[in-house]
């Protein structure tokens, strides 16, 4: 064993002079490699807790950023292509529907526009139900909204068939009793199959369900509605009482523009009867959504790394304590307290520097991993990436502090009586 205290007599003197003892960094070094590799199990134990921490770190805010990425992505492309229209109320008595019932056809003659319908949710009294029956039945009766639409509204709101068909120009120019309603409703009425050309009733009118809706990619309420032309809903129930609006769809790019034609286009005159409401600004909302993710997901990666760094507390602590014999032993032979001190901080720093580089990798791999398996593009940050050793570094300087300072607290005789 390196001889730590040496002992110099000078001349002439009756007294004795001692040298404090001093640890050189390589021999630092070589002391907390034989530690480290001296238990090897209960070090890679160790290394595991900044292994998962600085791990879920680099997963989660990869993770975050590409679901980022992917949201952002998915609300450009849906939100940059449709433009809502309201008509403004007026203190002025208006008789009829606000729209003009050429309305669909004034909006599809702008540049870029896909489709345009009007709707309104038809305003009934709440004894009003819908059933599957002519005679009224507890188990074939609900209440579900009645939504008074266009065509255009229907291939707007981009609706996937589960069944049948949609109403299309034909049943609403001859004011066809038709209806479409989704899965959730038509299995509320019991309503299985189309093959039997099921009818539903709204109060006493009689309504053929001629489609069976899956899904709808805009106005998720419609699921929850039973769906019937516009000009039926006119003839049986009259124009709307509540709110009307339009629902348009355009071509990428061409959603402001409509925005700023549609009221002109529906009344020259009157412009200032209808407002557009123009998709979000994407850049707004991409910023928006990423930074609220960030937040969220940023505070549970900073407490799992918090539980990794207690952890590694926790091991190397245990770990002084094992090792008091050791300890009170270099003490005797002159370590002073800050040479202990020093080896358990290079211990469960490179321990916690070790980890870092193993969670960063496990980390990138978890993220590449999960865009691959959902088909999207892996966005990860390259600052986080090369600061996450680091920061496994830090979290293992800082976890190993106590024990250290334990370690530097044991007095040589009490260690060697253990």
């Amino acid at each position: 064993m390196r001889r730590l205290v040496r002992r110099r007599v000078e001349r002439g003197s009756s007294a004795e002079r001692i040298e404090l003892s001093r640890l050189h960094w390589r021999d630092l070094l070589s002391e907390a490699l034989a530690g480290m590799l001296q238990r090897p199990v209960r070090s890679g134990l160790t290394c595991v807790g900044t292994v998962l921490g600085v791990g879920t770190f680099v997963a989660i805010l990869g993770l975050t950023a590409t679901a980022s990425s992917q949201i952002s992505e998915r609300f450009t492309i849906l939100s940059a292509t449709e433009v809502s229209i309201e008509a403004v109320p007026s203190s002025e008595p208006r008789f009829g529907s606000p729209f003009p019932s050429d309305a669909d056809s004034r909006i599809r003659q702008l540049n870029g526009v896909r489709h345009a319908g009007v709707y309104w949710p038809v305003q009934m009294d709440q004894s009003v139900v819908v059933r599957s029956a002519p005679v009224e039945s507890f188990a074939g009766n609900t209440q579900v909204r009645v939504v008074a639409a266009s065509p255009g509204v229907l291939q707007a709101a981009e609706t996937t068939l589960s069944q049948g068909v949609l109403f299309n120009e034909w049943h609403e120019a001859r004011e066809q009793r038709v209806a479409v309603i989704s899965t959730g409703v038509a299995a509320r009425l019991g309503i299985t199959t189309l093959e039997t050309r099921p009818a539903i009733f709204i109060g006493d009118e009689a309504f053929s369900v001629v489609g069976v809706v899956d899904d709808v990619r805009r106005k998720a309420d419609l699921l929850l509605s039973v769906i019937v032309p516009r000009s039926t809903a006119e003839e049986i129930w009259g124009p709307p009482a509540g709110e009307a609006g339009m629902l348009v769809s355009t071509r990428l790019g061409a959603a402001p523009q409509v925005a700023t034609e549609s009221a002109i286009a529906l009344d020259p005159a009157h412009p200032e009867r209808y407002r557009a409401i123009p998709p979000p600004n994407p850049k707004e909302l991409r910023t928006q959504v990423t930074e609220d993710l960030d937040e969220l997901f940023l505070l549970l990666a900073s407490i799992c790394l918090f539980v990794g760094t207690v952890g590694i507390a926790n091991t190397t602590l245990v770990a002084v304590l094992e090792r008091t014999g050791e300890i009170g032993l270099r003490r005797a032979l002159g370590a002073r307290a800050r040479h202990v001190a020093a080896q358990f901080l290079l211990e469960s720093g490179t321990l916690g520097a070790l980890g870092g580089l193993v969670g960063t990798a496990l980390g990138i791999l978890t993220v590449v991993s999960v865009a691959l398996a959902r088909a999207w593009t892996p966005v990860i940050n390259l600052g986080f990436v090369a600061a996450a050793p680091f920061l496994g570094l830090a979290t293992g300087l800082l976890a190993g502090l106590y024990p250290a300072w334990r370690a530097s607290r044991i007095q040589p005789v009490e260690a060697l009586r253990r």
